[in-house]
């Protein structure tokens, strides 16, 4: 039985598959097709949709990894990199670090693999430089019949965000920047400050994470280091040291009397203590949870990310309030046709729900309210998007549709989540 990291998904897959190389990963996949199986990608399972879901066969790729190239671009201000699809965004920019490189934009959380965090659009906190995926300059594939696939140029924005539905990730060339430390803060600021685009254009990083029932949020923001501060072993988390203890706390006490979520809810910002450090940005940003959760992320024009939220948070205060923050970032357009940022500067809103606490009445209203706020779905959350809803969300679902029919016409990689969503 494969289970997903928040336990919200699972399922019975025939067989799961750990391939030790390309020819591996092809040989599985010309196998299933012969048999009539289909084949799914699986990563680390720290997603929250059922894009992995499958009776079929699971295809896990995480032994296939590491980085396998560096190349230095023109007058040495970036480089290049080629990395396996089965390498865990952990271990890619701990690997970028020893080489003095980094990703244009942290990520913050390690566990998901390269392939997942490219099918399901993963993005950090920046404004101005885009996600993962936007890195992507060449890319490598086993597509539907079992056959290893470069990607030429002309396919690379269908492939960059693909939902796993045109092939398994071999390899990505990725665009990396020289390393340099940053400096990351995390304090309290009132809720009208963060919504006020001037706090979003004032930093290079930055997100805020706010209760629907309280005036203050916490923030975090982070710019090019200036002073001497060590570096930290662990990050400055969206909730800190002791604001993480009482929010795992607060998170307990609420399952069991929901009554008292806003008021415990507004204590726990309160505790947060103001904190910085600075290093390498995927150190001190490092964000592990506090606690299980499902999620929900929705990305809305980044024009209407405070009219959304000035609609969603009542909402939630309204008897729907959990023991986890609303979580607010943005960021730029993006090219993936598939990306939910495709096409539009963008606000990202998250809301999480504690495991062990019914989730479908706060996905329900959340996906209402962004929803009629033009909002599209972070792929690797929960969502009720179906394929009426992709068709009109984004300009380009026609033509990755043809991209899908070359890569697998049989659809050897389906299952009921990419049928809802794509059709068959």
């Amino acid at each position: 039985m494969w289970t997903n990291w928040s336990g919200g998904q699972r399922c019975r897959p025939v067989a799961t598959a750990r391939p030790l190389d390309e020819a591996g990963v092809a040989g599985v996949i010309r196998r299933a097709a012969q048999r009539g199986q289909t084949v799914r990608p699986v990563g680390a399972g720290h997603g929250f949709s059922d894009l992995a879901v499958t009776d079929g066969v699971h295809l896990d790729c995480s032994a296939f990894s590491g980085i396998t190239g560096v190349s230095a671009t023109a007058g040495g201000s970036a480089a290049t990199v080629r990395v396996r699809g089965g390498t865990t965004v952990g271990e890619l920019q701990e690997a970028l670090a020893e080489r003095g490189l980094a990703l244009p934009v942290p990520l913050d959380v390690g566990a998901p693999t390269l392939g997942g965090a490219l099918a399901v659009g993963a993005h950090g906190s920046a404004s101005t430089v885009g996600s993962i995926a936007e890195q992507v300059i060449a890319l490598r594939l086993v597509d539907g019949r079992g056959e290893v696939r470069d990607v030429p140029r002309a396919d690379l924005d269908a492939a960059r965000t693909a939902l796993g539905a045109l092939g398994v990730v071999l390899d990505a060339e990725l665009l990396v920047v020289p390393a340099a430390p940053i400096t990351v803060t995390r304090a309290q600021r009132p809720v009208d400050e963060v919504l006020d685009p001037a706090f979003w254009e004032a930093h290079d990083l930055a997100e805020a994470a706010l209760f629907p029932s309280s005036g203050t949020a916490l923030a975090r923001w982070a710019g090019a280091a200036e002073g001497e501060e060590p570096e930290r072993g662990v990050g400055v988390t969206s909730a800190g040291a002791t604001g993480r203890t009482a929010l795992g706390g607060a998170v307990v006490v609420e399952r069991a009397l929901p009554r008292l979520a806003p008021s415990l809810n507004r204590v726990v910002s309160r505790l947060a203590r103001t904190v910085s450090a600075t290093g390498a940005g995927h150190r001190v940003l490092s964000d592990p949870p506090a606690v299980r959760y499902e999620q929900a992320e929705w990305a809305v024009p980044r024009e209407l990310l405070v009219p959304s939220l000035r609609d969603l948070l009542p909402r939630l205060a309204d008897g729907l309030e959990t023991g986890l923050p609303v979580r607010m970032r943005v960021g730029p357009a993006e090219r993936g046709w598939l990306h939910p940022a495709y096409g539009r500067d963008t606000g990202w809103v998250a809301v999480r729900i504690p495991r062990g606490t019914d989730p479908g009445p706060v996905l329900a209203r959340t996906a209402a309210v962004l929803r009629a706020h033009g909002g599209r779905p972070h792929w690797g959350t929960r969502h009720d998007f179906d394929a009426v809803d992709v068709a009109a969300a984004y300009p380009r679902s026609a033509d990755f549709g043809r991209v899908r029919d070359d890569y697998d016409p049989d659809r050897v990689f389906t299952n009921p989540a990419l049928s809802r969503l794509l059709g068959d």
